[in-house]
This record gives C-alpha cells, structure tokens and sequence, in this order.
C-alpha cells in the first residue's frame, strides 16, 4: 500500500524523483524541500561542488537523494566546526598567494635597481643621448675627413684638379653613406613601431 502511494506521489510531481538500479534520483525541487533552501542555493552547491549531479537517461542530470543529503550533513557539519572551505575560497587563496610572492618579488627587484643606481651602475638617459650625440658629431668629422687624407696621399701621382675632383666625389659618397645611416637609422624604428601596432 505504501508503495502505491510513493509511486502515485512520483506520477503527480511530474517524474521530480526516478530509482534507477536501487538509486533515487531527485529533481532540486526535491532537494530543496529536504534542506529548506531555495533551488538557487541548490544550484550554488552544485557549483561549488558540494553537491554532484548524475546524468540519467531521459530524465538529465539528477541528484542522488540519499548521497546528497550525507554529503550536505557532513557539508554542513564542517562549516559549522570552521573545516569547510570551498573550492573558490581555495583557490582566491592561492592567488592571493601568488600576487603577493610576485609583489615582493617585484619589491626586491626595484629594490635592487635602486641600489645600483645609487651605485652607479646606471647612467641617466639624456647623459646618454648627449654622449651618443657627441660620438656622432665627432664621427661625421672624421668620416668627411677621409676624402682629403686620401687625396692627399695620392697628390704626387695625379694632376691637381684630377686630385680635386676626386676628393671631391668621394665627398659627395661619404655625405650619401651618412645620409643612408641616418635614414636607416630614423626610418627602422618607425617601421617597427608600425609592425607592433598593426
């Protein structure tokens, strides 16, 4: 008779709980009647895994009735004595965690920049755009010096205005060869910076 009645309870919900080999597969709807929470909350332990679903055929996925009420106890038990911690709180943790290792080590890092720049280890930037600018004013000089020099050396052996109009072109090469430099030098990083972005 008692059976009769279960089953009919069954049909009347609407299929909310199936047994499949012994098992009793309930609906949250079921679940929430049992602890007195909402479906949501039903839901949230599901995502915190606290609860498990099980996949039955034609039905979806469903909660072992007497399974689920153990494991929501002992869930509740461990909260209750500080023990549980969900798997988000964990892993928040562990993050938190991470953050602050790679926060002092990043502390440690400029810590040690600074010490070196106290140092001495490193030069200011414009001390360094002033010393490459210096260096390239000097070297233009003597780049435009080679012509005269070779010329000079070779004056005993051609005519004068022969000499002259040989120092005179390879003037005009040296200047193109720095111009090229400079070009290259300015246009690269721009073709660069061009390639990052597009």
């Amino acid at each position: 008779m008692a059976d009769e009645e279960n089953r009919e309870s069954t049909q009347d919900t609407g299929q909310d709980t199936t047994t499949v080999g012994g098992v009793q597969y309930v609906k949250p709807e079921i679940l929430k009647q049992f602890f007195g929470v909402s479906v949501r909350r039903i839901q949230q332990l599901t995502q915190e895994g606290v609860l498990k679903t099980t996949e039955v055929p034609g039905q979806g996925r469903r909660y072992d009735l007497v399974r689920s009420i153990q494991t929501y106890i002992q869930y509740l038990s461990d909260k209750a004595y500080g023990k549980a911690k969900s798997e988000k709180e964990a892993e928040l943790k562990e993050q938190k965690l991470q953050a602050e290792i790679t926060l002092k080590e990043s502390q440690g890092e400029l810590h040690r920049m600074r010490r070196e720049i106290a140092a001495g280890k490193y030069i200011d930037i414009e001390e360094v755009a002033l010393d490459y600018q210096k260096f390239f004013v000097v070297f233009k000089r003597f780049a435009l010096s080679i012509p005269a020099r070779l010329v000079s050396m070779i004056t005993d052996s051609v005519d004068p205005l022969e000499a002259r109009k040989i120092e005179k072109e390879m003037n005009g090469e040296v200047k193109r060869m720095l111009e090229a430099f400079v070009v290259a030098g300015a246009v690269e990083p721009e073709a660069e910076k061009s390639r990052g972005s597009g």
